[in-house]
């Protein structure tokens, strides 16, 4: 089997000839180099490639940006007044020191900006597909509707929003819903036929299961339906504890859940999670890409494999990381050396 059949079969819950070995993107590597090509060829990877477009604002969006020093000021303007995002970048890393929206008052706010529908741009995915032909499973990166509250009120407001104004808040998600299920169905139409779902977390780490039912899964559910219309592939991520989740997620019609991850970032245990929803949808991970495979010896790693492939079994897995995307070289020929042990592994199940 190619890495692309080997996933496809595994998404299908049908066994492959062995479990793929998944890592998702590449880290830091050269995606030029010869550690990223050795990478693609001899594992069974996950590339996300962005669709270059806003599809919950569009074309519609205005703004004015300054900066001084560290401190990014960007004003929004909107027919019912402006909002206003500072962010900070230190030579580590970037963070939002100001929200643009404090409560319920600036979702009317938002839904008065005129929303002009974009284009997906699918060259950077087209690109991907013909780079690396059967070699791995490109995906289309996209964030859910749940984002748009989850980014534009801090933590603590979007909480405050669910708690103090639920109906507004469930209506913002619907409409931003709406658009999105418009832009995968014109994505989908131009040839894309994989994607990777993000934001989930935003509401179980954040809110709580009634908030992940009403802001996720039933506006996701409707998303996935579009991608199996056109025959597309539904992977899902969801970072955080979530055992409680699990049945939820399944619910959405998804084809692949990552990262599963373990204690103490998580509470999964992949034996667990396949007696839940095994039969339901393939499962991915849960390998920490940065505290086990980047920094454990090879032999530890390959044991560690070798006990998520018992526990997950042969049929609806990959075996994966934790979709850090910051590996290196190191954590690259961890995950080479996994495909011997997932190889010994299938045969032993044959």
């Amino acid at each position: 089997m190619t890495s692309r059949e080997r996933i496809i079969a595994a998404f299908r819950l049908e066994k492959p000839d062995r479990v793929p070995v998944s890592p998702f993107g590449l880290g830091h590597l050269d995606p030029e180099g010869p550690a990223a090509r050795e990478l693609i060829e001899k594992t069974d990877p996950f590339i996300s490639a962005g669709l270059g477009a806003d599809p919950f604002f569009g074309r519609g969006l205005e703004s004015d940006s300054s900066t001084e020093g560290e401190v990014t000021r960007t004003v929004y303007h909107t027919p019912r007044g402006e909002l206003i995002r500072v962010r900070r970048r230190t030579t580590v890393t970037s963070a939002t020191t100001e929200f643009p929206c404090h409560n319920a008052d600036d979702i009317e706010k938002l839904l008065s900006i005129p929303y002009e529908p974009p284009d997906p741009n699918v060259d950077g995915f087209m690109q991907w597909k013909r780079r690396v032909g059967e070699q791995a499973m490109v995906l289309a990166g996209i964030g859910d509707a749940v984002c748009v509250p989850a980014t534009w009120w801090s933590p603590e407001d979007f909480a405050l929003l669910w708690a103090d104004a639920r109906d507004e808040l469930i209506r913002l998600v619907q409409v931003m819903a709406d658009r999105l299920n418009a832009y995968i169905d014109r994505a989908c139409r131009l040839g894309v036929d994989a994607y990777r779902i993000v934001g989930g977390e935003y509401a179980s780490v954040q809110l709580g299961p009634e908030a992940f039912d009403r802001l996720v899964r039933r506006p996701d559910t409707e998303l996935v339906q579009i991608m199996h219309q056109h025959g597309a592939w539904a992977y899902f991520h969801n970072h955080g504890p979530m055992k409680r989740y699990l049945d939820a997620c399944a619910d959405i019609g998804i084809d692949a859940l990552d990262p599963l991850e373990g204690p103490p970032w998580g509470d999964c245990d992949l034996a667990y999670c396949k007696a839940q929803i095994g039969d339901r949808t393939c499962l991915v991970g849960n390998l920490d890409d940065m505290e086990v495979v980047e920094r454990l010896d090879r032999q530890t790693v390959c044991e560690l494999g070798r006990q998520c492939l018992e526990a997950a079994g042969p049929v609806g897995y990959c075996l994966g990381g934790t979709a850090s995307g910051t590996y290196t070289e190191r954590a690259a020929r961890n995950f080479i050396a996994l495909v011997d042990v997932a190889r010994e592994f299938s045969l032993k199940t044959v």
